[in-house]
């Protein structure tokens, strides 16, 4: 399924939905791919390695601020955890803007139907203010306009949150990211422990069910390994389903 976005030199370039999926997915995967040989690096790292390569070039910016292994490898996670949330979001919102570039398309193309010019007039406004938009006005508007809820919200804005703090150098829960309960809730998707057979072999076809991963104000921001990963397994499943539902309701626009 397609759509023609914009002309470029008098030719229409085109849209499609499933090279999306793919694009999307596909960058996600290495996404997942480096971290988890970053995790296998980061576990296989010796000191005596550190230490040599530390002293490979006989001179060091400023030797007297150089930290020892203990403090780089707590240095090393921290970066990494911010690094992944940060990673995700970014990810997140590409997800949301090209899913929504399709949808204003097809929302454009059942309402003025053969008007190329103005189809691809509206079409881009309606994308120009999604893009500014914030995260949850993002999903507003995909509620309002396309009647698409995604099932992963709460997650998204709870990581957002995160990475916003980050961005502040903040490492702790603070009460403006908290909800009625004092809490910062992240749900990630993980694979239903009974549907596993043999933990080396992957299952067919894995239930996905939710692990909460809740933060406290004033407590200091930290996701296990398992835990980043499954950000990102999490991540996967939500461009799934807003994918799905974009899809859907193109068919519904192209038939009504």
């Amino acid at each position: 399924m397609s759509n023609n976005p914009e002309q470029e030199g008098g030719q229409s370039r085109q849209i499609n939905l499933q090279d999306l999926v793919n694009q999307f997915m596909g960058g996600l995967q290495r996404h997942f791919d480096m971290l988890a040989f970053n995790l296998s690096a980061r576990k296989n790292v010796a000191e005596a390695d550190y230490d040599r390569l530390s002293k490979a070039v006989h001179i060091m910016p400023a030797s007297r601020a150089h930290q020892n292994f203990e403090q780089t490898q707590a240095y090393a996670r921290d970066l990494l955890i911010r690094q992944v949330v940060g990673d995700s979001m970014n990810l997140a919102v590409t997800c949301l803007n090209n899913a929504h570039l399709f949808l204003a398309l097809a929302k454009a193309h059942h309402e003025l139907a053969g008007d190329q010019q103005n189809i691809q007039q509206q079409a881009q406004e309606s994308q120009r203010t999604f893009v500014q938009a914030p995260l949850d006005q993002k999903f507003d508007r995909l509620e309002k306009d396309y009647d698409i809820r995604c099932e992963l919200e709460d997650t998204l804005i709870s990581l957002g949150f995160i990475a916003q703090g980050f961005m502040r150098q903040k490492s702790a829960v603070e009460s403006s990211q908290t909800d009625d309960n004092g809490e910062l809730v992240v749900e990630l998707k993980t694979v239903d422990p009974e549907a596993i057979i043999d933990p080396e072999i992957a299952p067919i076809q894995p239930k996905l069910i939710d692990q909460k991963k809740v933060f406290r104000e004033g407590e200091k921001i930290f996701f296990t390994d398992n835990e980043l990963q499954l950000i990102l397994v999490t991540l996967g499943s939500f461009a799934q389903n807003l994918f799905h539902s974009v899809a859907q309701y193109a068919r519904e626009m192209k038939e009504g």
